[in-house]
């Protein structure tokens, strides 16, 4: 078994529902060990969009990572995520931030397809806070520390806030 970071978000419709609903599909197919807070944070890339709802699972898993992948597109699908606008509005996102210590790209026809970890990871305090809180000592393959990656992120602190009234339930 590996131990696997995946990143959630949330901006459209009951952003908690969807986040939940995504997590409850996650643990039938991984053995979730650990949830980050939630937290609401403003959108990033493209900015006039509502805010989202974010948080990070940390999961056990036998399957390989572009296995993980699929299946993580597959529940996006089925919480009912709607093609659009890359970077814009969405019911849920699920990303795969790392897998074990793994550094690796998969290609397909010259087309990056997984990247691990998740190359967008160190610019992101809305996945970096999450794993944070999961595990405050991780390191990223080619990255490095959790901590050292939060306190370079640019961006202002209150543009993530922790969601007092928000729980995922594992």
């Amino acid at each position: 078994m590996v131990t696997a970071y995946i990143a959630l978000g949330s901006n459209v419709g009951d952003r908690l529902a969807h986040l939940q609903a995504a997590l409850d599909r996650l643990a039938t197919e991984v053995q979730i060990t650990e949830a980050s807070h939630v937290y609401d944070s403003a959108p990033m890339y493209v900015t006039d969009q509502p805010p989202f709802l974010n948080a990070a699972v940390q999961a056990k898993t036998a399957l390989a990572p572009t296995a993980l992948l699929a299946v993580l597109k597959r529940i996006e699908r089925e919480v009912g995520r709607q093609d659009g606008p890359r970077y814009g509005p969405r019911e849920v996102d699920l990303d795969l931030i790392a897998y074990g210590a793994l550094e690796y790209t998969y290609t397909k026809i010259r087309q990056t397809i997984l990247q691990l970890p998740h190359p967008k990871t160190g610019e992101r305090r809305f996945v970096l806070q999450p794993l944070f809180d999961i595990d405050p000592t991780l390191n990223l393959a080619g990255l490095g520390n959790i901590r050292e990656l939060l306190h370079q992120t640019e961006g202002p602190p209150e543009d993530l806030r922790r969601n007092q009234d928000a729980l995922l339930s594992i």
